[in-house]
């Protein structure tokens, strides 16, 4: 897949990375990092949705939510749709996401102005390790585990966020894509049941990532809790939402068959 590039509109490399945004013909504006695509204004919303909604929905009362990456602000732009929530720090490595994105993709990043939004730039692992117990549901919405991202698919990341989660918390990871890395999922997913009672992985339609879709590895800390099922959900008229729905929330949870064998799920 390829998209065509109408014109560049910045270009830097950052302290950890190259970060580029240019003008699609067809997609509007993309973000891409180290040379690999993060997000279109075409299409970014059903992985912003998706990532967002179902932990928070899958959740009884997320009063409280930290997210790791996401610096362009798209998944604060879905969770401060919850009026449950009442505070949202998220905690990025690279100032220069938010900064550009604030620039060139100001729709997804609105989420930045919102009041229960608090803008970090500094180490995820640091801020865990500070805030133990604190959160009741944390998403970290990562770039793939190569460059800065990498630490965040390791065994000990996922052992400090259950550490700063509530009882009855759940996370909420970047999940790679069930036709190119099931070895990585894996292994993720067997290095999380080690430490969490409910171990689950979703997945979402998202054309412009390889493949074209993208997973979700979502973790609870309480035992014979179903993040398979909305405990609530937008009304139909609000138009809160572009892809996510309660009958989504379920479907989304339904994997092929050579999905569930290179996963060892029943």
């Amino acid at each position: 897949m390829s998209l065509q590039v109408k014109e560049i509109l910045h270009v830097e490399k950052s302290k950890f990375q190259d970060v580029l945004v240019f003008k699609s013909t067809n997609h509007g504006n993309v973000l891409v990092l180290d040379g690999v695509i993060q997000a279109t204004e075409w299409d970014e919303f059903s992985y912003q949705e998706m990532i967002a909604h179902v932990p928070m929905f899958a959740h009884p009362n997320p009063e409280h939510v930290l997210v790791i990456g996401g610096g362009d602000g798209g998944v604060l732009r879905e969770l401060v749709k919850h009026p449950e929530l009442k505070h949202v720090t998220l905690v990025d490595i690279d100032e220069a996401v938010p900064r550009v994105s604030k620039l060139y993709l100001p729709d997804m990043a609105a989420g930045f102005d919102h009041p229960k939004v608090k803008l970090i730039i500094g180490d995820g692992f640091e801020y865990l390790k500070n805030n133990v117990g604190a959160f009741d549901v944390i998403i970290t919405d990562s770039s793939d585990p190569v460059g800065p991202a990498d630490v965040l698919f390791g065994e000990g990341f996922y052992a400090l966020m259950k550490k700063s989660l509530k009882a009855g918390g759940i996370i909420c990871t970047q999940g790679e894509c069930q036709w190119l890395h099931l070895p990585l999922v894996k292994e993720v997913l067997d290095s999380s049941r080690k430490m969490f009672p409910v171990v689950e992985y979703a997945w979402a339609s998202v054309p412009t990532y390889p493949c074209g879709n993208m997973g979700f590895i979502l973790c609870c800390n309480e035992e014979g809790r179903n993040l398979k099922k909305p405990l609530r959900s937008f009304a139909p008229w609000d138009n809160k939402t572009r892809y996510y729905s309660a009958e989504v929330h379920g479907a989304s949870f339904v994997l092929p068959v050579f999905t569930k064998k290179g996963l060892c799920l029943n």
